[in-house]
């Protein structure tokens, strides 16, 4: 055979070639270059380089889909393995990174958990998903659109004003009023924090110092735990809320206290919870050391974007102070954004809806025309806060754990959406009320634990929201617990096709739309109809239900 005498070894190792025939070599040619050749009569044909040209591309069109989830899907493996063998190497410190005793099964348990019972929520060195989705042109594309849309309402806005005023009117008032008595506000935070500071970790100390030791541990872990409890009803609970009504501080002011008021609770309970046991655990051992933290790790903690407390949290060498910047003026512009989209969008529909008699059409009709200022606000505070204002304080405490969300906008159920739109709150209210109510009552009672922990999250939305508006509408809270509550179970992980994230997109859209025009009618009604003695049942009953009959 021609094939077989082409090439001979030598004992020396080196061989020789011989040359193939002509008609051999042309038989061993591809046919769609033999007929290339014989088709073009030695000239080039362009229009079979062309089409042979469009089919190669076209075969890459349908290969890429294929070859990008591919990679995603090993890179989604690689990472669960790698976190999993982080979770075993944590869990056992004296085994190697490949115990030989850890099995297939176990691996795959554990690439399955959440984080490890014992650990709880486990932080590494991550970005957040915004910064990564800004490298991509395509999306940052996206945030030039919004960025021109404040550019029409500012020259809406300015025009508007000069065709009306015939003069520029560079006012801000509506900004001036909602952020007023900003000495009250300062003051009331102030005194807030350092009452945090001092008091639950002195009360955590002296229990924890004397507890070994005591011959009534029971006793003395209920009162020093009644005096925790005290201070967050008493000195956390009541006392930010007092200032904010009697002192009548405007909206945004008292979302300040507020919401500060809230994260400092929820910051003493998770010092306290996360270092109770560990305490518990060293006397159970009989260690001769008791295992309380140091005052700067509890400051650490105060500031830092995450609700979860631990020792230490992976840290950034250095601080990138022009990216802080960037973050704070982008909050500024964020918060100008919504003044525009009040100004323009919500005043002027609202301004004189309490004189229009109530009827279905033009309700239906401001929550349609609520929709669009609806989402932008939503879209606003999650991108001020959730993404902006989280990752400055992030980037000037070094804090590397910069997933403080992830792709909300991609879930197809509203139990994905929960999870997923701030992640900050979900690891508290899951590892602090889901999994310890679990723990007390059994994991037979999930779907109790569930409502729970929906309960507790829609009480504090609305309580947030009625000192904050000096008036009681549960609009938020029933929208939380009935279409919320039914949403999580309809919508819930097994939809997965891209019709469930319409869906969920459609019911977002009208839920921001209730909920502007609602509160706006009522705010507005309560301005327009005011009660002279006004009783307790008076706050609780929703003005803007009678305002245009006294009108």
């Amino acid at each position: 055979m021609a094939g077989e005498d082409c090439v001979r070894k030598r004992p020396s190792g080196s061989t020789t070639t011989c040359k193939i025939p002509d008609n051999e070599r042309t038989q061993r040619r591809p046919e769609n270059e033999r007929s290339f050749q014989n088709s073009s009569n030695g000239r080039v044909d362009v229009d079979h380089v062309i089409t042979r040209k469009m089919q190669l591309i076209a075969e890459a069109e349908q290969l890429k889909p294929a070859f990008m989830k591919e990679v995603d899907s090993h890179f989604t493996e690689f990472v669960n393995s790698l976190v999993a063998k982080s979770a075993l190497l944590d869990s056992s410190p004296s085994a190697s990174l490949f115990p030989a005793s850890s099995s297939e099964k176990e691996l795959h348990k554990a690439k399955t958990l959440r984080a490890p019972p014992e650990h709880g929520k486990i932080f590494s060195a991550r970005r957040s998903l915004l910064d990564e989705l800004f490298e991509v042109s395509h999306i940052r594309t996206i945030y030039h659109m919004f960025i021109a849309l404040l550019i029409v309402f500012i020259l809406s806005t300015l025009l508007v004003d000069f065709i009306d005023e015939g003069r520029l009117v560079l006012g801000f008032d509506l900004l001036v009023f909602v952020f007023g008595k900003f000495p009250v506000v300062f003051c009331t935070w102030l005194c807030m924090f350092c009452a945090t500071v001092i008091i639950p970790y002195n009360l955590f100390v002296w229990w924890a110092q004397g507890y070994c030791s005591s011959s009534h541990r029971i006793i003395r872990s209920l009162f020093y735990g009644m005096l925790f409890t005290l201070f967050q009803t008493a000195g956390l609970g009541f006392g930010p809320t007092y200032v904010a009504v009697s002192y009548a501080l405007p909206p945004a002011s008292r979302f300040i206290v507020i919401l500060e008021q809230v994260r400092l609770v929820m910051k003493a309970h998770s010092f306290v919870r996360e270092n109770v046991p560990r305490v518990l655990s060293s006397v159970k051992d009989k260690s001769s050391t008791v295992p309380i933290p140091r005052i700067s790790q509890y400051l650490y903690f105060l500031f830092a974007p995450t609700l979860i407390y631990r020792d230490n949290y992976p840290r950034n060498p250095t601080i990138r102070w022009g990216y802080v910047a960037t973050k704070f003026a982008q909050v500024l512009g964020s918060l100008f954004y919504a003044y525009y989209i009040f100004v323009r969008l919500c005043i002027p529909q609202f301004r004189n809806s309490s004189q229009e008699t109530f009827n279905l059409r033009g309700l239906v009709l401001c929550i349609f025309n609520s929709i669009l200022p609806g989402v932008l606000i939503l879209f606003l505070v999650f991108f001020a806060f959730l993404h902006c204002w989280l990752n400055a304080f992030a980037e000037m405490l070094r804090f590397a754990d910069r997933m403080f969300y992830k792709d909300w906008w991609n879930s197809t159920s509203y139990a994905n959406y929960y999870r997923t739109w701030n992640v900050v709150v979900h690891d508290w209210l899951y590892y602090y009320a889901y999994r310890d109510f679990l723990w007390f009552f059994g994991k037979k009672f999930k779907a109790a634990a569930m409502l729970s922990v929906f309960t507790v999250s829609a009480a504090v939305h609305e309580y947030v929201l009625s000192i904050c508006f000096g008036f009681f509408y549960p609009v938020l809270f029933c929208l939380f617990m009935c279409f919320g509550m039914v949403f999580n179970f309809i919508l819930n992980d097994r939809r997965k096709g891209p019709i469930w994230n319409v869906i969920m997109w459609t019911s977002l859209f009208l839920g921001q739309g209730v909920i502007i025009c609602l509160y706006s009618q009522e705010w507005y009604a309560r301005q327009y109809c005011p009660m002279e003695n006004p009783t307790f049942l008076d706050y609780l009953k929703p003005r803007s239900w009678s305002c245009h009959v006294k009108m």
